[in-house]
């Protein structure tokens, strides 16, 4: 395997948690884990901080002034990219596809905080991604006519370097399972812009682990992209193993960042076991999906179950989820003289 690229130091020196979940798996007769990507130091948290420390220095070795990335309004990789830009003096620009909302909440409100400039294409019934490339080349052109030096990071910060951010975490995790005695447990993650599978995948390979890795699709999934993305990892660090990828597509729902009540109970059921809080895009409808394939009993019992938590709380507050959340718990406060 050829040598991979360097990388700043964003997160801290001790790994993230890999947690035990007592009450969950006594109530679902399986051995729950959890690892907690979500309490990476900076931004509010979150898995993308894993990819930006191999991105940032690229971007900071290329002498760029202003970051260019894209994705959904409410983008948890917006937002960090957002608070990592910040940190190191460069301007940030977040191009997104959809409606202006009556009110800033969630991400977009924390983007404001970092001092993003969010470009906000109103969707015009077109291929969201065709129409993000478009916008996205009409901003980098403006900005390089300012004179500014432009570093572009695609959607969820997914290529063949910012999946070398996973494949660290997946080494890392390997090492906290063996030394919680963790043996040939199944690592469940959402599966999105898809380079967190991906670089779990390639890692746990790379290494050999004893460690299966079912992905669960948060939003439609093309396996031939997949396979494309992996032919470009394998070319360039010259990887000795082939794809073979378990991606669950049948939980996807009503589509990317919809309001569900299973994701909101999915929530709930968690937040009421064990105090941890999951994000109603991304974590919340993977362990939506993994309650599911416990009913199914594609999840045997007595199975050891580690959880991926890629963060995204801020998404709790985003408008249309907050909403409904409101709704579910209003009856639960008492309000007496």
């Amino acid at each position: 395997m050829k040598p991979m690229k360097p990388k700043l130091s964003l997160l801290d020196t001790a790994p993230t948690p890999l947690q035990y979940l007592s009450g969950l798996s006594q109530e679902l007769f399986r051995e729950i884990y959890i690892k907690r990507d979500d309490l990476t130091p900076f931004g509010g948290g979150g898995n993308k901080l894993r990819k930006l420390e191999y991105l940032m220095i690229e971007a900071l070795n290329a002498q760029a002034t202003t970051i260019v990335t894209v994705g959904a309004p409410q983008t948890n990789h917006g937002r960090l990219t957002a608070a990592i830009a910040a940190k190191f003096g460069l301007h940030c620009i977040i191009v997104a596809v959809g409606e202006p909302e009556a009110e800033l909440s969630g991400n977009l409100f924390l983007d404001g905080i970092f001092g993003a400039r969010v470009v906000l294409k109103r969707d015009d019934g077109r291929d969201k991604d065709v129409q993000l490339e478009e916008t996205a080349k009409k901003v980098i052109e403006a900005e390089v006519k300012k004179g500014e030096q432009v570093y572009f990071i695609p959607m969820g910060g997914s290529d063949t370097t910012g999946l070398l951010g996973y494949m660290d975490c997946a080494r890392e995790l390997d090492a906290q399972a063996k030394e919680q005695q963790i043996s040939g447990a199944t690592v469940y993650v959402p599966v999105g812009s898809m380079g967190t599978y991906l670089g779990l995948y390639c890692g746990l390979k790379s290494i050999e682990s004893d460690l299966k890795l079912i992905g669960i699709a948060v939003m439609p999934f093309d396996m031939e992209k997949l396979k494309a993305y992996f032919t470009q990892a394998k070319e360039e660090y010259g990887f000795n193993f082939e794809g073979d990828f378990h991606v669950e597509t049948g939980y996807v729902g009503k589509g990317y960042n919809e309001p569900e009540p299973r994701i909101r109970e999915a929530i709930y059921t968690m937040a009421r076991h064990e105090g941890i809080l999951l994000d109603p895009c991304y974590t919340g409808k993977m362990f939506a999906g993994v309650l599911s394939m416990i009913k199914e009993k594609k999840i045997k019992l007595g199975r050891q179950v580690i959880l991926l938590h890629t963060g995204g709380m801020p998404g709790l507050y985003a408008a249309p989820h907050r909403e409904k959340i409101e709704r579910d718990v209003k009856d639960q406060i008492q309000v007496i003289k």
